[in-house]
């Protein structure tokens, strides 16, 4: 059995449509931006660089140039990561202009380490070449999307915060922009005192930026055969902030316990903790979603860590004050979409899978392609160019070829198709793949979908340790941590098979980091109030689609 034999019933056709609203009831805009992340950001920001010198162009773009749409409260709202960032992307992105000693980093990494765990023991081990991270600096991904985003509207661009992009504007085979969902809806879909219809925002181009597991990138990949040869895969990320009593002053990432090694469990992962100033540590659990076994949850995980001896004691005296939760597209440069581009459309960042997973690594290239779309995209609003001729907009895919983005990602595209063969053997072949640059062993190896893992049935749970509110936390007070802001009466934003067997419903349940499922008779009750919007669900047999905007995560520290 495997969460792929019960597919939900969502067709992506049903969310492409052409402009409704009458014409002068359309919001006009000139670049369209959707996802206020660190790739529409950067978008944003190299446009407004652009058009500074282009008054004739930003004058033909009407009174608002450049929008981005953000479903979240704010940028940086819905906004997890580790971070560790490696500064390449925003020194260019910035050139002249900003000092990376004025980003809100917690400053440079000048120490780390690499431990296999067992159960009572942490064995050092020299660190693998592709996690080294001399030159890079610690950050919140949140506070980081503050702070660009303030750039972007330095630079004159406009926010539609709190709006969700429901639907896929196509007229005429090209991208018109995007509808926004409506607001005020009860649980049964009616309309509420306070209730606001969506709206047709169209654009000249619009570039999508969801970030992983975006709705409407999904949507676009389906109605202009984009996607690549492989499925992507995708890893769910767990993560806490604590404040602590002594200061941490180095990188830790570890491997091993609590995950299983043997191949048959498919779990693939591991735990990073890294500093915030004096007297905050990040700390977080990431685990591949192509794993087989039922009981298996991420948050339990993560909780089973801090008992270890090396984390309990990092943490003595410490208080939890922050919490959240995110997929990761895993599948690298051999699940990139087959083009980055459509009449009118760029694709960039996690949407598009630009992650580099032994790396640990996808903010840099995610500020990078954001850069590139907005150059693609200035070339082709030129005088005499059409931004949805057809090929247009094709000099983005030529300049991600030729950035530091697919080299990098190329020399590790077997990489985690490997492990898939258990720890040991993956970690053999990703030390031939290091050494070779990717030359060794030739080919390219296939990725299989997520939900397309049998299921198997252990006693996996049994080691999670029991909640104590000091140490270890159970769900629904992460959920609160997260700052979620979703109204219980909203209508149900979840696509999944109610009536499917006690194993998916358990699969789902132990998944879900925010208790969102619960097994319930002959399957599963959903409670969609619950949802910080991770994505696990999309990649484990349902689909989630886009809730009303503004609710979700609060997210200021992750």
């Amino acid at each position: 059995m495997k969460p792929a034999d019960f597919p939900p019933s969502f067709r992506a056709a049903d969310y492409v449509a052409p402009p409704t609203d009458p014409e002068a009831e359309r919001i006009e805009v000139g670049v369209l931006i959707v996802g206020a992340g660190p790739a529409g950001l950067a978008c944003a920001i190299r446009l407004g660089q652009l058009l500074e010198d282009a008054p004739e162009i930003r004058e033909r773009l009407g009174e608002v140039p450049v929008a981005v749409l953000e479903k979240g409260k704010q940028p940086g709202s819905h906004l997890v990561s580790g971070a560790v960032v490696n500064p390449r992307a925003l020194r260019r992105l910035f050139k002249g202009r900003a000092r990376i000693e004025d980003m809100p980093f917690y400053g440079p990494v000048h120490d780390e380490s690499v431990y296999m765990l067992t159960a009572k023991r942490a064995i050092r081990i020299p660190a693998p070449p592709t996690m080294k991270n001399d030159g890079n600096f610690v950050a919140s991904l949140s506070q980081l999307g503050r702070w660009l985003g303030e750039r972007a509207e330095e630079g004159g661009a406009i926010f539609l915060p709190e709006t969700a992009a429901e639907k896929l504007l196509v007229d005429g085979g090209r991208v018109r922009g995007v509808r926004t969902g409506d607001k005020g809806r009860g649980r049964n879909d009616e309309e509420l005192g306070n209730f606001e219809p969506g709206a047709d925002i169209v654009a000249r181009v619009t570039v999508l930026a969801e970030g992983t597991q975006g709705h409407l990138t999904g949507v676009a990949l389906d109605r202009f055969g984009l996607g690549g040869e492989n499925p992507q895969v995708w890893a769910l990320a767990v993560k806490e902030v604590w404040r602590v009593a002594k200061p941490l002053r180095r990188v830790i990432h570890t491997m091993g316990w609590p995950l299983r090694p043997q191949a048959k469990y498919r779990e693939f992962g591991g735990s990073f903790i890294y500093p915030m100033g004096d007297d905050m540590v990040t700390l977080g659990m990431v685990v591949g979603l192509d794993y087989r076994v039922a009981e298996l949850s991420v948050h339990d995980l993560l909780q089973e860590l801090k008992t270890h001896p090396l984390v309990r004691k990092l943490l003595a005296g410490g208080e939890r004050v922050a919490w959240g939760a995110k997929t990761i597209p895993e599948g690298g440069f051999l699940s990139l979409p087959r083009r980055l581009h459509a009449p009118g459309l760029l694709l960039c960042g996690d949407g598009a899978g630009m992650v580099n997973v032994p790396a640990l690594k996808g903010i840099h290239y995610a500020i990078e392609s954001g850069s590139l779309a907005a150059e693609a995209a200035f070339a082709a609003l030129r005088r005499g160019e059409t931004p949805w001729r057809p090929g247009a907009l094709a000099a983005y895919d030529d300049a991600v070829r030729q950035s530091f983005i697919w080299r990098d990602l190329r020399e590790v595209r077997n990489m985690r198709q490997a492990f898939g063969r258990g720890f040991w053997m993956g970690g053999a072949l990703a030390g031939a793949m290091t050494a070779t640059k990717g030359r060794f062993p030739p080919g390219d190896r296939r990725t299989e979908l997520d939900a397309e893992q049998e299921i198997l049935r252990t006693d996996r749970a049994r080691s999670y340790p029991t909640p104590d509110g000091s140490l270890t936390f159970d769900k629904l007070s992460s959920v609160f941590a997260s700052g979620n802001r979703t109204r219980d009466d909203q209508p149900n934003h979840i696509v999944i098979r109610r009536d499917v067997p006690r194993e998916v419903a358990e699969l789902w349940t132990r998944m879900c980091p925010a208790q969102v499922y619960e097994v319930a008779g002959d399957g599963v009750a959903v409670t969609p109030s619950n949802c910080v919007q991770c994505g696990a669900i999309t990649a484990k047999g349902g689909r989630l689609t886009p809730p009303e905007g503004g609710s979700g995560p609060e997210y200021t520290l992750t």
